[in-house]
């Protein structure tokens, strides 16, 4: 743990410790082990070292006291020393750096981040030791670093660079032969070890040996009467990052990660890193801050290119290399033609070098490929919107939006902390209402700046439209538009149809299983299609099986649908979706509720909904499917299709088992509003009487009788004139159950008994066995004992001939809960309330009351289930 924190420098997680300790395999209570180990280590180091910060773990250190931060030091002070020509002084500092090692670093540390870092360190340590062992040699003494690069050599057989030095250091001392023998063994080990001939490097110090090249003698010692020849030019050291900005904000973790992950170079590995996401999620100005943060452990030089990807003719990789070659000092009449040829000298030229290349923006990885140094002595950063498969050895990191606190402090860094702090809240609905885009986030940032008179509240009201919030969201020659255009011009017609139907749905996700609906393909067809845009980062597969838009990216698929799809296409596409969501619901339903014929009298679908291999299976979906069911409903009450309405109604009667679970509890009132009122807007009564008998069922009874009454008076007298007679029987039965917890036995009893009249006229038996259970209840209440046994007992002998399990158990409470024959109403007390059932046990139990009005998403009865009869 004290690794971790050293190491990392910044405050780290309990999640990242528990990787860094354990990795794949932590224990079970890993949690509590940290919090031991940071108490051990409060006790160890003294107070105020180890703090507790944001969730994690910090130390606090002072300068000087971390031998890792001084050897960083003592190798940047080298660097400036040495390119200021003061090689004595860079020679000293290394020597410095060197003795700052001892044994293998962190030996003894275990866990996965230990050893991560441990062999990074070790490469670290042996280029410190070549820098240093090159200044020797530049400074005289060549016969002492014969001995240490000799033990060097042997111990790292396949590092070149240190036998370019011995043999250089070799010729020096006189011993030529030994030279070009350290030549020949190299050329066999690498040739066994890995197939490969030496560097580009290594074979031009062989040439120049066996010439007896006079400038190889070093400073100050050419032979008497030689003519000094004048040596090459170093080669160039390209610095071609761009300028980091200077508000970027946020992404810590993912600074860290790709900087540990670049810094593997000078390994026996290439670093390759990948940077993808969304057009607009700031790939670039992550990759450049990064980059930028370590150029400094890449001396020879940084390449960047914009590979522009998303154009519709992306850079070509011979061009490309033509660019780089040319910065890496190739003559341009000595650059060959072919791509292969110029892949082969550049990655010649890289040989031996620390140089770091920038591929923004790629294509594909045949674009990419080309243009990878071949010496693990480099590294590669490259960003793409798609994922560079086929890139042997790269990590990938998945850039995603911002979370609230880093989007918040990059639009208050931009405008300013005054102009922040004033109106809080509106800098959090304006971030909101850009999707925690940073790209969307900096427009938005930066129109307010450059319109002093503007308060933030006038951004966020501009944003508000979804319609015109694209519009909005420019700025110069920014737009969040033209990023999203890219992706979309790059598509195929079926994914582009795709890309465009699939936003016309209102829910927050879409499963395959809808997809599929929605497009009218097969279900693999519609998985290569929702895979592919998932590709191109124009959607997010948040789980296996479901896709997910960012929210400006809905917005602009739905206005490319609007632009590039016929009428009749969206309007086919959003029947599809609801005849698939009231099929699949109405499975589910009819599973539940053996013998209820209500899904008979739904509207017709084209679609047969979902498959389902049990109840328990079909209830999940509900539940996991709550938020597009009511959606849906929500969207057909705006749809002005034919019948679109009517599904909506449908859709909220076989999806009443939400109202249940209390978390969906306010949604489905609020779409069952919406139905209600666009079906008497459209004059359809049927669809309204459905609506009304939707909200008549779901308030619970405890707090809400008259409302529930009013809302199923009415929605009779519509079914009726629709000649509608299921959801007549349906909201009669809600009244009798509103009446009876009124204390209106009369009224009661007459609205069941039209209520049982109608369902045994349709065959309901399942509607019937609930109706009598709730007969049972009035004549219970009214001291009928006979009849209250009767009518209950008939319910459950229904319930159990239909199979419904969990049923037989409810009708079965209300019948052993009614008065015996013999002893009447209970000893002459009062007839209980009507309420909640009365379970008897073998231990005496409260009877359940209904929930508090105060807590609304509590699971609430409803007045068409429960003990009221769950039909």
């Amino acid at each position: 743990m004290l690794c971790v924190l050293l190491l990392r420098g910044r405050t780290t997680t309990a999640s990242e410790l528990i990787d860094g300790v354990w990795g794949d395999a932590p224990p079970p209570r890993a949690i509590a082990s940290l919090r031991t180990h940071a108490f051990r280590l409060r006790r160890a180091l003294g107070p105020g070292v180890l703090v507790s910060e944001a969730g994690g773990y910090a130390l606090r250190i002072r300068p000087g006291a971390l031998d890792l931060a001084m050897c960083e030091d003592y190798e940047a002070r080298a660097r400036r020393a040495k390119a200021e020509g003061e090689l004595t002084g860079a020679r000293r500092l290394l020597h410095m750096a060197v003795e700052l090692w001892e044994g293998q670093p962190l030996a003894g540390v275990p866990g996965p981040y230990a050893e991560s870092r441990r062999a990074r360190l070790e490469q670290w340590r042996l280029s410190l030791l070549e820098a240093r062992l090159e200044l020797d040699l530049e400074l005289g003494p060549h016969t002492d670093a014969v001995s240490e690069l000799t033990a060097l050599t042997a111990e790292h057989p396949l590092r070149e660079r240190l036998r370019t030095l011995l043999m250089t250091a070799l010729y020096r001392s006189g011993r030529q032969a030994e030279a070009l023998g350290v030549y020949t063994d190299t050329r066999r080990v690498l040739s066994e070890e890995l197939g490969v001939a030496p560097g580009a490097e290594l074979a031009r110090l062989h040439q120049r040996i066996l010439r007896a090249d006079p400038t190889l003698a070093g400073p100050g010692r050419l032979p008497a009467g030689t003519k000094a020849v004048p040596t090459a030019p170093p080669a160039p050291r390209p610095a071609q990052l761009p300028a980091k900005l200077p508000d970027f904000t946020g992404r810590a973790a993912v600074m860290d990660t790709l900087r540990e992950r670049l810094l593997l170079a000078q390994g026996t590995v290439m670093a390759i890193s990948v940077v993808q996401g969304l057009g607009g999620v700031g790939k670039t100005a992550l990759a450049v801050c990064v980059a930028q943060a370590v150029r400094e452990r890449f001396p020879d030089g940084q390449l960047f290119v914009d590979l522009i990807g998303h154009h519709a003719q992306p850079a070509d990789p011979a061009a490309v290399l033509g660019t780089f070659l040319r910065a890496l000092g190739t003559p341009p009449a000595e650059i060959p033609e072919g791509l292969p040829e110029r892949a082969a000298l550049y990655r010649s030229v890289l040989a031996g070098r620390r140089v770091l290349v920038l591929l923004d923006n790629a294509h594909d990885t045949a674009q990419v490929r080309p243009l990878l140094p071949g010496s693990p002595s480099c590294a590669a950063l490259i960003t793409s919107r798609t994922p560079m498969t086929g890139l042997d050895g790269a990590r990938v990191v998945d850039l995603s939006i911002m979370d609230q606190a880093e989007a918040l402090a990059l639009f208050t860094r931009i405008i300013g902390d005054e102009r922040a702090a004033a109106e809080p809240h509106a800098c959090r609905k304006a971030i909101a209402a850009c999707g925690y885009l940073p790209l969307a986030i900096r427009i938005a940032a930066a129109r307010l700046t450059t319109r002093p008179a503007w308060t933030v509240r006038n951004l966020t009201d501009r944003l508000a439209d979804a319609h015109r919030r694209l519009h909005e969201l420019r700025a110069g020659d920014l737009a969040v538009t033209t990023s999203f255009e890219f992706g979309y011009t790059q598509l195929g017609p079926s994914q582009a149809r795709a890309f465009r139907l699939l936003a016309l749905t209102y829910g927050p996700d879409i499963s395959l299983a809808a997809a599929t609906a929605v497009l009218g393909v097969t279900a693999q067809e519609a998985e290569r299609l929702l895979e592919s845009l998932v590709d191109t980062s124009l959607l997010h597969s948040p789980e296996p099986g479901r896709y997910r838009y960012h929210d400006l990216v809905r917005i602009y698929a739905r206005d490319r649908a609007e632009r590039d799809e016929p009428p009749t296409g969206r309007a086919a596409a959003i029947s599809r979706m609801q005849d698939f969501y009231v099929a699949s619901a109405a499975r589910v339903y009819a599973m539940g509720r053996p013998g209820d014929r209500l899904v008979d009298h739904l509207m017709s679908t084209d679609h047969p909904g979902q498959d389902f291999p049990d109840a328990r299976t079909a209830l999940d979906w509900l539940l996991s499917e709550a938020d597009c069911l009511l959606t849906c409903a929500q969207q057909g009450a705006k749809s002005p299709e034919s019948g679109a309405v009517r599904r909506a109604a449908d859709l909220l009667l076989v999806t009443r088992d939400l109202v249940e679970s209390g978390t969906h509890y306010l949604q489905y009132e609020a779409a069952a509003r919406s139905v209600g009122n666009a079906a008497h807007l459209a004059g359809d009564t049927a669809a309204e009487g459905r609506a009304r008998l939707a909200l008549a069922g779901m308030f619970p009874v405890a707090r809400g009788q008259r409302q529930a009454d009013d809302e199923a008076r009415r929605a009779v007298l519509l079914a009726t004139a629709a000649g509608d007679l299921t959801a007549a029987c349906h909201a009669l039965n809600v009244r009798g159950v509103v009446a009876i917890y009124q204390q209106r036995y009369d009224d009661a009893e007459a609205h069941l008994r039209e209520a049982l009249r109608g369902f045994r006229a349709d065959d309901n038996l399942a509607c019937v066995a609930g109706v009598l259970s709730n007969l049972s209840r009035v004549h219970a209440a009214t001291g009928q004992a006979d009849s209250a046994v009767a009518l209950a007992t008939r319910g459950v002998d229904l319930r159990r001939s239909l199979g419904s399990t969990w049923r037989i158990a409810n009708a079965n409470c209300w019948r052993r809960s009614a008065p015996s024959a013999t002893t009447g109403n209970g000893s002459g007390r009062d007839p209980p309330t009507p309420g909640w059932p009365r379970c008897t046990s073998r231990r005496t139990t409260r009877p359940r009351r209904p929930p508090t009005p105060s807590r609304p998403w509590r699971s609430a009865p409803s007045a068409t289930s429960g003990a009221a009869g769950r039909s």
